[in-house]
């Protein structure tokens, strides 16, 4: 199945364009490619072509690989397996070296880094067991220090070592600050380490492991060739600072500029941050076309510190953007259409406005009311996402549908099924306490969860979600729709892989609605998440309808909202929606009716807000960033990206 990326629209001219010139900025070689999956297969690449160029001898017989685990190598692998099922490779020269492991850790526990190295990659290729080295989390403590001497003598001068970066530049469970000469050893794992570990043990931070071994960084600067990988726009902030800026002990893979032979693969979200994303004109020439004008403009303002309209021709100059005015000139006519251009983007009908002109406006007018699908991953993402929106557009008399994708059953915590069960015994509608304690009691860490203990916590989510969407009026019974995709159903946090059986379920509702219009999560930061495979379906089926030529489809447009986290950049806005205080605070309510997820979430990173905060802040933020380019003052506002 096809794998989305944004669409693009302007910037850097690369073809021709010096390589020197390309990577000026960069200490370490950097590419950046459109998605994860584009990535991984000239990762692959390489790979492969390291390995078919190795010529084994009496002093060298087998090739040494250091590999990872983890998301970020996951499409690596799959691409790896296909090649050597095709014949294009063969790993029986091949000598591989894991990076790191839990401590203790049985090899056999599916939470291992051995098990999943094996499961993902090993067991399918034609490796010698002999030649799969992997760090023993057995080993008993009185001889783990001579273990990981020797595991280091025999991992150092690897021909290629393969690994992905952590969120905080991370390598292997080298922390921040770890020492550059450091070695294999056990490390113990910080409380934020261990937090994000522990979404390998169903979100249990107490039966994750407090301790690891781990390749040192002088171990892994030995290998003759460094290949990093980094995917998501989580990953964007901490790929700008170890590509751009000088090493920093706080972010481990920094010490990589000091190697002679790396280079960096990032997909476009987590290069999202480096200059030549940022601002590609300063790198070179540019394709000017008026979203990209935009971005350059916005991207000026922010710079000096202006409003559009009182951009100067000097700011023009000094900040690199010259070329801009010579093809588009002079600077004033610049200022004017990028004003017009973003203030049309604002629209208090998202649904468009009946009997208006709409020619200026971001939705037509016509038809009205229409018919409007939300597609929601979780149960709870339409209203912290887009929930201002979606308030507005059911006021204004549309006919909006919501599509809740998964049940979302795993980020139900344990103690709120306890309290809705015994708050169903208090009110006399049954006692099923005890037994659903037995339940509880009966998950193995690492293990999927009970069916029964799963139902019952989806049935908790939907009960939130059907009370969101009631406080604004909407009919839970006719117009809240719960897919259930079969992808999430793995009781688990490791998900099953995407098929036709998830894209049919969603071409089914689609076809029963005939919406003129469809939101979507256009949030991508893991090419594994929920997220990311929920759009990936629902894009696919509308591919997939249109190939079979429905006669709805062609007058439906596609909209892309993200999430608590992240905005759109303005320069990529097609869609602005203002709200009011009094939607600011209905919206909130909404947000109020999903309390499995307040306070108490299995899974909620290192941000301490909750999600009704963080996604008043987005927006509120949103609001003040068009309020400084000069729009008017808005309470919040809420913004799309127009797909087709």
């Amino acid at each position: 199945m096809k794998h989305f990326s944004l669409p693009k629209d302007g910037g850097l001219i690369e073809k021709g364009l010096p390589k020197d010139i390309l990577h000026s900025k960069e200490r370490i070689y950097t590419e950046i490619l459109e998605t994860p999956y584009v990535a991984s297969q000239m990762v692959a690449d390489e790979v492969i072509a390291a390995i078919k160029a190795f010529k084994p001898s009496a002093s060298k017989p087998l090739f040494k690989l250091g590999l990872t685990t983890g998301n970020s190598p996951l499409p690596l692998y799959n691409d790896l397996v296909r090649a050597f099922d095709q014949g294009e490779v063969s790993f029986a020269d091949v000598e591989v070296f894991s990076v790191d492991e839990y401590y203790p850790v049985s090899p056999n526990e599916a939470q291992s880094r051995n098990h999943r190295l094996r499961s993902e990659l090993l067991d399918h290729i034609d490796i010698k067991k002999e030649n799969i080295h992997i760090p023993d989390g057995t080993v008993p403590e009185d001889k783990i220090s001579e273990y990981c001497a020797k595991f280091d003598k025999a991992a150092r001068g690897l021909d290629l070592l393969v690994i992905g970066v952590g969120e905080q530049g991370q390598v292997g469970f080298n922390e921040s600050w770890t020492d550059r000469g450091s070695r294999t050893r056990v490390v113990m794992l910080p409380y934020q380490s261990r937090k994000r570990q522990a979404s390998n043990f169903n979100g249990d931070i107490a039966h994750t492991p407090s301790q690891a071994i781990t390749m040192g960084i002088s171990t892994m600067l030995s290998a003759s060739k460094v290949i990093l990988m980094a995917w998501g726009e989580d990953k964007a902030a901490m790929v700008q600072k170890i590509v751009e800026k000088k090493i920093d002990p706080d972010y481990p893979v920094s010490f990589f500029q000091m190697h002679e032979n790396v280079k960096l693969y990032v997909d476009e979200n987590s290069g999202a941050d480096l200059l030549r994303m940022v601002a590609p004109w300063c790198i070179g020439p540019c394709e000017w076309t008026p979203k990209f004008i935009r971005k350059a403009v916005i991207w000026l303002c922010d710079t000096v510190h202006k409003p559009i309209l009182k951009l100067s021709l000097q700011d023009y100059l000094q900040n690199s953007l010259g070329q801009l005015v010579e093809a588009y000139g002079p600077y004033s006519d610049i200022n004017i259409k990028v004003f017009n251009d973003l203030q049309h983007t604002i629209s208090g009908w998202p649904g468009g406005k009946p009997n208006a002109d709409d020619s200026t406006r971001p939705v037509a007018s016509k038809p009205f009311p229409k018919t409007v699908l939300i597609f929601s991953p979780h149960p709870d993402d339409d209203v912290i996402s887009m929930g201002g929106t979606f308030i507005r557009l059911a006021h204004q008399g549309h006919n909006v549908h919501v599509a809740y994708e998964t049940s979302g059953n795993v980020a139900v915590h344990d103690d709120v099924v306890v309290q809705h069960m015994d708050a169903a015994r208090e009110l006399g509608f049954g006692d099923r306490v005890d037994e659903v304690k037995k339940l509880v009691a009966s998950k193995v860490p690492g293990e999927p969860e009970p069916r029964e203990l799963l139902n019952i916590k989806a049935a908790i989510r939907r009960s939130e979600a059907k009370g969101a969407v009631r406080s604004f009026g909407l009919d839970d019974e006719t117009h809240a729709h719960f897919l259930n995709l079969p992808f999430y159903e793995s009781g688990g946090i490791k998900k099953l892989p995407r098929s036709q059986a998830d894209v049919d379920i969603i071409k089914a509702l689609l076809n029963e609605l005939k919406p003129d219009m469809v939101f979507m999560a256009g949030d991508l930061a893991d090419p594994h998440g929920t997220h990311r495979v929920c759009t990936e379906c629902a894009l696919e089926a509308m591919d997939q309808l249109k190939e079979e030529k429905v006669g709805w489809i062609a007058g439906c447009h596609v909209w892309l909202y993200r999430g608590a986290w992240m905005e759109w950049e303005l320069g990529r806005v097609d869609m602005a929606v203002p709200l009011s205080p009094d939607e600011v605070v209905e919206k909130r309510h909404s947000i109020y009716h999903h309390l499995s997820q307040k306070d108490i979430v299995p899974f909620p990173g290192d941000d301490p807000r909750e999600f009704w905060q963080r996604a008043e802040e987005r927006t509120e933020g949103t609001a003040k960033h068009y309020d400084a380019l000069g729009m008017a003052e808005y309470q919040a506002i809420e913004v799309f990206l127009k797909l087709w």
